[in-house]
Formats: C-alpha cells, structure tokens, sequence
C-alpha cells in the first residue's frame, strides 16, 4: 500500500483527492499549507507527494525546494491552476517530478500517480518468492505449491500473480493487467483479466466465491492480500 501526501489549502479538492486515491488503495495523509506539509513529509517519509502550488505561508514551489533540500527524494506531482509553461517549468526546476492543471480527469490523475509510484517500485527488486495463507509462489522457479500439492500456473497467471506481487495490498488495475501482462499491441479486452483471476482464484483459494487473498478492489481491478482477510 502506498503512502501519499497531500498538501493542499482548498478542503474541497483534498476531500475529493483523498477520496480518489484512497478507493485505490492508498494510505492518505494531508496538510493544509506549506509549514506542515513539509514537517509531515520529514515525519512520515510519504511514497508520494501531491502539492498544490498557490497556498499561504509558503506556495508549492517553495514546499518542493525544501524538500529537495532536505534530501526528501519521494516524486512531487504538482496540482495548480497555474497552467502555463513558465509555472510549469518553474515547477519542474523546483524539484517537481509532473504537474498537472487543474481542472484534471479523475483517470489522468490516477494514471499519473500509477507512473510516479512505478518509476520509485522500480528501484526495487520484485520479490523472488511470496507467500500468503498455505500459497508458496516460486517465480524464479516458476512454481507455485498450495498446502504442499503442486499447481500448475499458466505464464499469463504467473505474470499476473508477479504484477500484484509487486504491490501487495494496492490495487492492480484491469488497464495495467493488460499493459504489462498481455501488452496492449495484443488487444485483449478487460473480461480476459477477470478471467484469469476467477481461474487463479479458483487454484489458490479454499472458497473462490469468497476469496481471502485475490480480492477485487472497488471494480477497478484487484490487490493481494498476503495476510488472510476474516
């Protein structure tokens, strides 16, 4: 689950980002102006950073330069009104990873966030093996055990417990299914990832009509649960 910081003034845009990003999957945090986004930041180490620009005591270019200073080295996604390409530029001098104009779409947005969290997951190595409830999944081996019995995962089905892997306890979407499993040149559709899943479900949970570890996630897509879910 990522942790992502909002800094924002307006109560009504932190309310609906909040609102956004925590039906994926999110973990929230926010501050009302620059001082106390900067101290959360130092505090909490957030994953992400959403900062508006125009907010009192200290505007989003000031907030973003402080937290370069002090070595914070999480992606800023800069959200203003602030549309033109000297603030834009301004922005990214000042340490900004994105910016994005307000108003924005809701999938933008996300996509956005999607991209700045893969970018940082990138520096990390995917996990060689998982486990959740009596599941073992080899990748390196490309072998998956549930209570001891072998099973026999399809490449498509390993990729796909990979991709959640990768993430445990965010939410994978049915779009990045296809992107990075199947690749969007093989024009799936998104019935195919719900598919596969109702099949993985079907080898690695006790009751696939209740599942406890391949749960989906507000109909937007899926997340693994590596604890078991009561």
């Amino acid at each position: 689950m990522s942790r992502i910081l909002i800094i924002e003034d307006e109560m009504a845009m932190r309310t609906a980002l909040s609102d956004t990003l925590g039906d994926e999957g999110h973990r929230i945090m926010t501050a009302t102006d620059g001082p106390s986004g900067i101290q959360k930041a130092v505090d909490e180490k957030p994953d992400l950073v959403l900062l508006d620009i125009m907010m009192p005591k200290l505007d989003g270019f000031a907030v973003c330069r402080e937290l370069r200073r002090l070595g914070l080295r999480m992606p800023v996604l800069m959200l203003t009104a602030k549309g033109q390409i000297d603030d834009k530029v301004a922005g990214l001098d000042a340490g900004a990873d994105d910016y994005l104009v307000k108003p924005f779409n809701r999938l933008e947005l996300l996509a956005r966030v999607r991209a700045l969290l893969r970018r940082t997951a990138g520096s990390m190595p995917p996990p060689e093996k998982i486990t959740f409830g009596p599941v073992t999944v080899d990748f390196l081996r490309g072998e998956c055990r549930n209570a001891g019995r072998a099973l026999k995962l399809t490449p498509k089905e390993l990729a796909m417990l990979r991709l959640l892997s990768e993430r445990p306890g965010e939410v994978v979407t049915r779009d990045e299914f296809l992107d990075r499993v199947w690749g969007y040149g093989s024009y799936p559709v998104t019935r195919t990832v719900d598919n596969h899943i109702a099949r993985l479900r079907g080898k690695l949970e006790t009751d696939p009509s209740a599942p406890r570890y391949l749960l989906t996630a507000n109909k937007s897509g899926y997340r693994l649960c590596l604890e078991d879910v009561d």
